[in-house]
Formats: structure tokens, C-alpha cells, sequence
């Protein structure tokens, strides 16, 4: 079966309508539902909400209801009966699981471990003092967060990987309470690797929840699950929808969308590399998968490898499915263009894949992470390096970051003043102060001079 991907070419005119419509598929509205998806609804809150209605209603009934709701959509959305016992994952089970796994397996987590553990330790903020130069210091201190939820997902696939880019940059930044929610599936909290991953790394609270009832249940606690202060981690559109639901409650990492990658190629590049790089993203269904080349010739190579690849991959019609829907090859005239498309779409996952790809590096502003040269593809990022793989998606590396150390730190400024040091400034205070109508503010400066010092 031959693949239908979109092709474009910036040369015609239809380009920037194409390209138009391409950017908004990535960028997911949260209010599209498939035909199972309505109906599934409807059985469970009696008519065809939206996602977002959905998700409203949902976090709502936990918020008031506590984990009576948890358990209740559990049961009706996910089809697992749990009681207020089996919720948690027990220390017995997950110390099991860990006893179970393949030495291999476990041997390969902590070797990745290290490697995230390495560059989020070297990259974590540092306190900072400043000497103020009329007598004092002025300090910013960074403390971690003391309870932060994680989401790992649960329904296509297993994801022990997500507990370590999550988990273990916070571990890095400090943070003692990790508690981790995944759905009561095969794939999730009922998966052995999941659970072997989290015994590895000291985690000891697990719970078997997902959905926009998991955010819920953090954001706002409910009985055998204190809240948390921030939740992180992938999931579905649900997912997404809750967190930006129950943000301002806890604090969020991001709004993440379905995974994204664009490679950047041309006639050094090899094509079986790229369409092997577009089908990664694609498999994860919904994945986008998108080639910027200037190279004609390189276009239709990839077009070709993908039939073959797709035709022998596991999980190939999920893929092409991804392709098919959410993927594009696109004939830009230049390097200069590709890297102005690359920055308009300002995808999760960058991969420059062609010759000369330090240079055209400068050029680009926004991804979420940028993989440089054909031997560094996405995967390597998803499992092995460093950097955490909780990217931004739909175009909001423009402004948002990836998940790191960082993000599990609170900053907080600390200023102390000497006596000849609040003297060096009072008068500016003063006269600012008044400006604005605040005596009070001003007095409380004044009250503190000597009387010399006041006349």
C-alpha cells in the first residue's frame, strides 16, 4: 500500500494555506472527539460533551467529592474496580515487580539514570549572593518543591522511560515526596517494568488512576493521596485539558499535544535514516512527523523508504495512519527557508539532519530540543542522554521550555540591609514612594534614619 502524505511546496501558491493548516493540526483545539470517544461519553455523563466539558466536569466532581469521584470515573471510564485499598500500589507489589525484572532491564535503568541524573545535577540553578554596595547583601536561594505528582501514561504503551525523565530530574532538584499516577492497565500501573522502574528509584507512592480524574486528585488531594504542588508528565488530550484546568491550584509543566518531530535534510542526508526518524514519532498515534528539504531528489527517496519501512514495522498501520494525518514533505526553495519554517512551526523534537547542521544551528529559535547530525536521533533523547524528554508541543517552544531540574526548584530572593546600607537608598525610596501616594511606605523607611540622618 503506497503512502498518502501530504506534500508541499513552498514555491506554489496553495503553500501557505497547506502550511497554515499544517501548524493547526499541531496545534490541538481540545474540542475534537472521535466517534468511540462521543460515545463513550455520552454513556458516562448522559450527553456528547466536549473533551473540555468533559475535563471541567470531572475535576470538578473531584474537588468536591474527593475519591468517591476518583473511584467512581475509574470504574466508569476505565472499566477497573478499585476500593480505597487497592488504589495505591502496594510496597509489596512494586518491591515484587523489581524482584521480577530482567537484570538487564534494571541494568539499563540505572546506566540511564546516571546519564540524566549527570546533566540535570550539572545543569541545576545555584545560589547566588550579591554584596549591595551601601552595606548588605542581596541573596536569591533556590529551594525544592516538597511534593510534585507524576503522570505516566498508559494506554497504547508502556512507559517506564517517562518515570526517568520525569522523576529523576526531580530527584536532581531535591524533592523527598514523588507520587506517581498511571492508569489501571496493562500498559500502566499494572505493568511490571513501570513499577520495577519506580522501586529502582526510591519511589514508593504509586497509584492506579489516570485520566483527568488522576490531575484532579493531585491537584486537589483527596483521601490516601495528598495534593501535590506541581504535576508533570505526558498524557492524552484529557490529560492536557486537566492540567491546564487545575493550574493556579498546583503549578503545571505544560499543555502538551501529541508528540511532534521535524527533520531537516538534503543530499547528504540518507533517506532511510529520515523516514526510519519520521515513522519513531508517527508510531506514538497521534504523532507528527514532517521533512523540510531543498532537495527534491531526497523527498521522494524518504516517500519511498517510508512504503518499506511501514510495510514491515510493527506497529506500521498506526504509523501510516500518523503519516497520513499529521505528517507533511516539504520542498522549501533554501537552508535560509527551512530554518524560517523550522522556527514558525517551533516543533518538540528538531532533528537537523543535513550537512553543515552546527551552522544552520544559529539560525534557529524555537524547539523544543535540537538533535544535530545522523547519528543523533530523537530516540536517543526519548531514553539515553540527559535532557528530559517532557517537551513542548503545538508551536509553544516559542515561548516554553522543556522539563528540567530547574522547573523543581522555588526561587525566592533573600535582602539584608545594614543600617548604612538602608541609608544609601532611603532617600530614593522615599521620593518614589511619595510619588505614588504611599506615605506609609515612605514613613516606615523614615522612622528607621537617626535623627541626624533625618534633618
Amino acid at each position: 500500500m503506497t503512502l498518502s502524505i501530504q506534500r508541499i511546496d513552498t514555491s506554489e501558491p496553495a503553500a501557505a494555506e497547506q502550511l497554515a493548516a499544517l501548524r493547526q493540526k499541531l496545534s490541538p483545539a481540545g474540542d475534537v472527539v472521535s466517534v468511540a470517544g462521543r460515545q463513550k461519553t455520552i454513556e458516562v455523563f448522559g450527553q456528547p460533551l466536549t473533551p473540555q466539558q468533559a475535563v471541567e466536569q470531572i475535576c470538578s466532581n473531584v474537588k468536591s467529592n474527593g475519591l468517591a469521584a476518583v473511584l467512581d470515573y475509574t470504574a466508569r471510564l476505565d472499566g477497573a474496580e478499585l476500593t480505597p485499598a487497592t488504589l495505591r500500589v502496594s510496597t509489596h507489589e512494586l518491591a515484587a515487580a523489581h524482584a521480577a525484572a530482567d537484570p538487564s532491564f534494571l541494568e539499563t535503568v540505572r546506566r540511564i539514570r546516571e546519564n540524566i541524573l549527570k546533566f540535570q545535577t550539572a545543569i541545576l540553578h545555584q545560589d547566588v549572593t550579591v554584596d549591595f554596595p551601601g552595606g548588605g547583601t542581596l541573596r536569591q536561594r533556590y529551594l525544592p518543591l516538597e511534593r510534585v505528582g507524576i503522570c505516566v501514561p498508559g494506554g497504547a504503551a508502556a512507559y517506564p522511560s517517562t518515570v526517568l525523565m520525569t522523576a529523576v530530574p526531580a530527584q536532581a532538584a531535591g524533592v523527598e515526596q514523588l507520587a506517581v499516577v498511571a492508569p489501571p492497565t496493562p500498559f500502566g500501573s499494572y505493568n511490571a517494568d513501570m513499577l520495577a522502574t519506580c522501586h529502582e528509584l526510591g519511589i514508593t507512592e504509586v497509584y492506579r488512576v489516570g485520566g483527568a480524574q488522576a490531575v484532579a486528585a493531585l491537584a486537589y488531594g483527596v483521601s490516601g493521596l495528598p495534593k501535590v504542588d506541581k504535576i508533570v508528565g505526558p498524557g492524552n488530550l484529557f490529560v492536557a485539558l486537566a492540567k491546564k484546568h487545575v493550574f493556579g491550584s498546583v503549578d503545571i509543566d505544560s499543555i502538551a499535544g501529541p508528540s511532534e518531530v521535524i527533520v531537516v535534510g538534503d543530499e547528504s542526508t540518507r533517506p532511510e535514516f529520515v523516514a526510519a526518524d519520521l515513522i519513531a514519532q508517527a508510531e506514538h498515534a497521534p504523532g507528527s512527523s514532517v521533512l523540510i528539504s531543498w532537495s527534491p531528489a531526497l523527498i521522494d527517496q524518504v516517500a519511498g523508504e517510508l512504503d518499506k519501512q511501514l510495510a514491515v514495522l510493527e506497529r506500521g498501520e498506526l504509523a501510516r495512519q500518523s503519516l497520513e494525518g499529521f505528517g507533511a514533505l516539504v520542498l522549501v526553495r533554501d537552508r535560509d527557508e527551512a530554518a524560517e519554517l523550522a522556527n514558525s512551526l517551533a516543533t518538540e523534537h528538531l532533528h537537523l539532519a543535513c550537512d553543515e547542521a552546527e551552522e544552520l544551528l544559529v539560525a534557529i529559535r524555537h524547539a523544543g530540543a535540537i538533535f544535530l547530525g545522523p547519528y543523533s536521533p530523537v530516540p536517543v533523547g526519548d531514553y539515553a542522554a540527559g535532557p528530559s524528554h517532557v517537551l513542548p508541543t503545538g508551536a509553544t517552544a516559542r515561548f516554553a521550555s522543556g522539563l528540567s531540574s530547574n522547573d523543581f526548584l522555588r526561587s525566592g530572593s533573600v535582602i539584608h540591609f545594614t543600617e548604612a546600607g538602608l541609608e544609601s537608598v532611603a532617600d530614593d525610596i522615599t521620593l518614589i514612594a511619595e510619588k505614588e501616594g504611599l506615605t506609609g511606605h515612605a514613613k516606615c523607611v523614615q522612622l528607621r534614619r537617626t535623627p541626624d540622618d533625618d534633618s
